[in-house]
């Protein structure tokens, strides 16, 4: 068995730390703040992120970052995504060459363009780095409902680590070598959700979700291609299959932030009432930026920014993806 640390004590990560417990590893979660610490020490429950999922005693809390990362085998990097590249920094000086991190986490940085895996690797560099992602909402894996996800890593070793570290019956997964092709889906699906969610709240159905999911998923496909991802990638767990599930459940923050904007908050409003990061707002503008840099059109993600940093109103963005100009569905298919 694996000594572990679970850096972040939201909701993800303490869903991930009650896996890891479960498979017998030795398992401390770390946070940075002291009343996050002191509230799971008490209740052995993260009662306002993941309520009625109850923590093994044997799970270790500190907000000794040192303490946290020094001898353990594998750390579990699990902060929001606007916080990976300080959390990274704060943490190489006690990370020893070889030691294994692995990225829970999903978004893309604004100011870089960077996936988190990169950033790490940047702050980190003595350390090996892996992803882990797929379509799996705390909130189920907290409750040991069967769920699947992917391990990316730069090596077959590594990724068959995390592989062997978190499965168990109850939690699957499976290894790939495309690091880049996991992150990008895990990013760019939130701010597809957040169109979903939007159309939602506008009181829009079941085919105008479809038709979402099934256009975002070729705009993340075509940038996925262009920055050197591998669209089996994109059409596997870690692209389709996230982005169907972050679209349709109740479970989704991002889907939860776009239907309140449809209904008419703003989006600061609507991002206090969701109580939690919502990361494809973060992600939203870096993925334009991506999408400039790599010459690839996005019109729906186009359009998710023009909503949340320019006023457009959503019912607006929308007709203006329907009434765009005559396309063929796929241009790379050929009449006979």
């Amino acid at each position: 068995m694996a000594k572990v640390s679970v850096i972040g004590a939201g909701s993800w990560g303490t869903a991930l730390a009650s896996v890891l417990a479960r498979n017998g590893h030795e398992v401390t979660i770390w946070s940075i703040m002291e009343e996050e610490i002191a509230m799971l020490k008490e209740k052995r429950e993260h009662v306002t992120k993941l309520p009625g999922v109850k923590l093994s005693e044997e799970i270790g809390l500190t907000t000794n970052l040192e303490e946290a990362v020094e001898g353990r085998e594998l750390l579990v990097l699990a902060v929001p995504s606007v916080f990976t590249r300080g959390t990274a920094k704060n943490m190489q000086p006690f990370v020893k060459a070889g030691q294994l991190v692995v990225n829970v986490a999903k978004g893309i940085e604004e100011k870089t363009l960077m996936v988190l895996s990169d950033i790490i690797k940047e702050e980190i560099p003595q350390a090996r780095v892996a992803v882990l992602s797929g379509p799996s909402h705390a909130e189920e894996v907290g409750r040991r409902l069967p769920t699947t996800c992917v391990a990316g890593a730069d090596t077959r070793e590594a990724a068959e680590f995390v592989q062997n570290t978190f499965m168990n019956d109850e939690f699957r997964v499976y290894t790939s070598p495309d690091m880049l092709g996991i992150e990008l889906g895990g990013a760019l699906k939130n701010v597809i959700a957040l169109a979903a969610g939007m159309a939602d709240g506008l009181g829009y159905g079941d085919n105008t979700k479809a038709a979402l999911i099934t256009r975002g998923i070729t705009e993340i496909g075509r940038l996925a291609l262009a920055m050197g991802a591998k669209y089996e990638t994109i059409s596997g767990l870690t692209g389709i299959g996230d982005l169907i599930v972050t679209c349709a459940s109740r479970h989704s923050r991002n889907r939860k932030a776009g239907m309140l904007i449809g209904q008419g908050k703003t989006m600061e409003e609507a991002t206090s009432e969701v109580k939690m990061v919502v990361e494809g707002i973060y992600s939203a503008k870096a993925a334009m930026g991506l999408s400039e840099k790599y010459q690839v059109a996005m019109p729906i993600i186009e359009q998710v920014n023009l909503v949340l940093f320019h006023n457009k109103p959503v019912k607006e963005a929308v007709q203006e993806l329907m009434l765009r100009d005559r396309k063929a569905e796929n241009e790379q298919m050929e009449w006979a």
